[in-house]
């Protein structure tokens, strides 16, 4: 169960993360780290859509809360990772799961 954390956890660490725990899984089929895979892939990239319109705002007073909402949301998904939960990230981790389904 330890390697499976570990990969669990490798996969919220940016893209290059979620690679590596990916293409690590595929050889072991662990549905505890396709969870966060799935996770850790929907918070990229509504991370990486959400912070291109924010961006236009041109506040750092918007910027400052994005970026402290996703810290939080990764962070919980990192500590849920860490301790063997398959728990969704509040609010979006649901619709992370049902979108991302296909990934197995």
């Amino acid at each position: 169960m330890k390697s499976e954390r570990i990969m669990a956890f490798v996969s919220y660490l940016y893209l290059i993360g979620l690679l590596v725990a990916y293409l690590n899984n595929n050889q072991h089929k662990n549905s505890f780290v396709y969870f966060h895979i799935r996770q850790s892939l929907g918070l990229w990239l509504s991370f990486f859509l959400l912070g291109y319109f924010v961006g236009s705002f041109d506040s750092w007073m918007i910027t400052l809360s994005f970026w402290g909402c996703f810290a939080v949301l990764i962070f919980y998904g990192i500590a849920t990772a860490l301790s063997g939960q398959m728990v969704p990230v509040p609010l979006v981790g649901k619709f992370y799961q049902n979108l991302f389904k296909n990934i197995k």
